[in-house]
């Protein structure tokens, strides 16, 4: 038990990074930290799981126009996580994010759970950015006369579902395409051969990226936020145009569903928020953290809230919210407008394009985020020593990064969107929870500590976050939590057979050179 409760000291956390060997290059500032959170931020989640919000689902209810409520309060929920975030990627600016905030404030058990419930968060929730961006390739693709086989664009359970439909009567163009891909596959020992491959393809290029170099990927990162951002304000523009005013009012009024309604959807599109977290992964490349990480995790947090708000009311202004189940919502309010052909088409352009630069930085950022945390944790020996090497020319954790990109990549070809969506939201917010609770516990354990940024209003920031996020994860459905406990069962039983016995905080106890 003692073991299991030994804390990794601050001080000792700061020591151990700076061994030469798995020293990682400091070369990011504020806005470089700022431009990695919209990255990571402005993806999937406003691009696709916003219609299932809005609309509702086969497991829950939609909120209809006050999405933007449900918008505020997980921006609201967010918000107080990032406060406790920003206090701890301040004070240890160390690549491991919650893992390493845990250990260093609850300890290893603590610490092991939370790494590995960001696995769901970070590679997990890679997973189903991939799959979204190889849809939104395939729409943009289109619009240059060029069609993939659908056997090679999608996955099993998608492909057989739209089969399902033609079966029973479907004849829209979109699902007739995807059900090509039962019939048009090759077979192998009679089972056909469905793989995502602009999923695999997007993640390879972005793994090599990111072994390149930390420099380079957030160059890469600025320029597609840039245009992704361009490109969500032009959608809020000419969508301005196409508001009716009696979307908000007829088809059940405002809030459709009440209150029901709009906290199912806070649930769902806290998926939009996931990110502004990845940031302090960063931690250990970035020049000023003290600074500049505050900087970068709430001026992040703070741009994409106002812009899916925008965002928000404009899609709910220009189509009946019924018709917004989709996985292209913001195309689907464009064709309900009433715009012409011309304005139509070009539109639809320009958010294809805009989703294909949007979620593949999302994919980046989170791609960057991962394997620090397998980094960091396997300086601590609780998985191989390995997968602690950093590259010796381009200074960066190449061994995790590849490793990531690998399992990413063979998970988004065969993989639902719709399980991987909800099970990185619940991840997600446990690791907000864990996060504020450790602010709070060392705040009490260590009053004294510098703190180069402190949480605003002590101990009601941390609890309220804590709060939210428990309410946001009873929002979620019950095969999600069961997911989830499995998900961490697997990590404890790891834990106990690896990581335990070669722990670098317990072999120092025990007076034991670290294993490899």
């Amino acid at each position: 038990m003692h073991q299991l409760l030994a804390r990794k000291s601050a001080d000792r956390l700061l020591a151990e990074a700076q061994a030469p060997d798995r020293q990682l290059k400091r070369v990011l500032g504020k806005w470089d930290l700022t431009a990695l959170g919209i990255g990571a931020l402005i993806g999937a989640g406003i691009f696709a799981s916003t219609g299932s919000a809005i609309a509702g689902g086969a497991d829950h209810v939609g909120a209809g126009p006050a999405i933007i409520i449900s918008f505020l309060i997980t921006a609201t929920a967010c918000g107080f996580a990032a406060m406790c975030y920003a206090e701890f990627a301040a004070m240890v600016p160390i690549s491991g994010s919650a893992y390493t905030y845990a250990y260093a404030s609850l300890g290893e058990l603590a610490a092991w759970i939370i790494g590995w419930d960001l696995i769901i968060e970070y590679a997990v929730g890679n997973i189903a950015v991939a799959i979204s961006w190889a849809g939104h390739f395939r729409e943009l693709l289109g619009h240059f006369g060029i069609i993939l086989p659908a056997w090679l664009t999608i996955d099993y359970r998608t492909a057989y579902q739209a089969a399902d439909a033609v079966a029973a009567g479907a004849t829209d163009p979109a699902t007739t395409y995807l059900a090509s891909a039962v019939s048009g596959a090759p077979y192998i020992f009679g089972v056909p051969l469905i793989v995502n491959i602009p999923a695999v393809a997007i993640v390879a290029l972005l793994t090599v990226v990111l072994v390149y170099g930390i420099r380079e990927s957030a160059a890469a990162n600025s320029f597609m936020v840039l245009v992704k951002v361009a490109i969500v304000l032009f959608f809020i523009a000419l969508g301005a145009f196409f508001i009716k005013p009696e979307n908000y009012t007829v088809h059940g009024g405002f809030a459709p569903n009440g209150f029901k309604g709009i906290t199912s959807a806070a649930a769902i599109i806290f998926f939009a928020y996931i990110g502004f977290d990845a940031v302090s992964t960063a931690a250990e490349e970035t020049k000023n953290p003290a600074k500049d990480m505050p900087f970068g995790i709430i001026m992040s947090l703070l741009i994409t809230t106002v812009l899916y708000i925008l965002v928000a009311v404009v899609m709910t202004g220009m189509a009946p919210w019924r018709q917004l189940d989709t996985a292209e919502p913001m195309l689907t309010a464009l064709q309900q407008s009433g715009s012409t052909a011309g304005i139509l088409e070009f539109g639809q352009f320009v958010i294809a394009l805009g989703a294909v630069f949007a979620m593949a930085s999302v994919l980046l950022v989170f791609q960057l985020g991962q394997p620090r945390i397998f980094f960091s944790m396997a300086r601590d020996g609780l998985l191989p020593q390995w997968a602690a090497k950093v590259h010796p020319r381009f200074r960066t954790p190449h061994v995790t990064t590849i490793l990531t990109g690998v399992f990413v990549a063979v998970f988004a070809a065969f993989a639902n969107i719709d399980e991987v969506v909800q099970l990185t939201n619940i991840g997600t917010l446990f690791a907000f929870a864990v996060v504020a609770a450790g602010v709070l516990i060392l705040h009490y354990r260590e009053p004294n500590r510098p703190r180069p940024f402190r949480t605003p209003w002590m101990p009601f920031t941390p609890i309220m976050a804590i709060a939210a996020c428990i309410f946001l994860m009873m929002q979620l459905p019950l095969v999600t939590w069961i997911r989830f406990v499995a998900w961490l069962g697997l990590g404890l039983v790891i834990y106990a057979g690896y990581g335990y016995w070669h722990s670098v905080q317990r072999r120092r106890a025990a007076g034991s050179p670290p294993s490899a």
